[in-house]
């Protein structure tokens, strides 16, 4: 049983930042690639950032691009979001997602952690 716990968000004030962590247990952590996924209110749940399994290679969404990096530790079989000049649209429940494969759409995803909470004030 694989296990993805997030942890780091929070209610931050717009331009402020955020780092977010997932922890991952009871799989094999360097075999996965890792990503980052977002739902707000009443909206579907979307990609966010992805990085491949050496931490090689990553892809951002448009909306995040040039203001967040993501990045693993396979040592700590952790993966971190860095999230800066938050706006109060980032405002969502934050998702963790392991999958064998490169991929960006949710329906793809093999793992997936329980959430946490970004709140962005204006």
């Amino acid at each position: 049983q694989v296990h993805l716990v997030e942890s780091g968000g929070g209610l931050v004030q717009e331009g402020g930042f955020l780092r977010l962590s997932c922890a991952v247990s009871g799989g094999r952590f360097p075999t996965y690639s890792m990503a980052w996924f977002r739902q707000a209110p009443s909206k579907e749940r979307e990609f966010v950032a992805l990085i491949d399994q050496n931490g090689s290679t990553t892809y951002y969404a448009d909306s995040v691009q040039g203001r967040s990096t993501i990045s693993r530790d396979n040592a700590k079989a952790t993966v971190y979001l860095q999230m800066n000049s938050l706006k109060p649209e980032d405002t969502a429940i934050y998702y963790c997602a392991a999958a064998f494969q490169m991929v960006r759409g949710a329906h793809e995803i093999d793992y997936w952690g329980q959430g946490t909470q970004v709140t962005v004030s204006s």
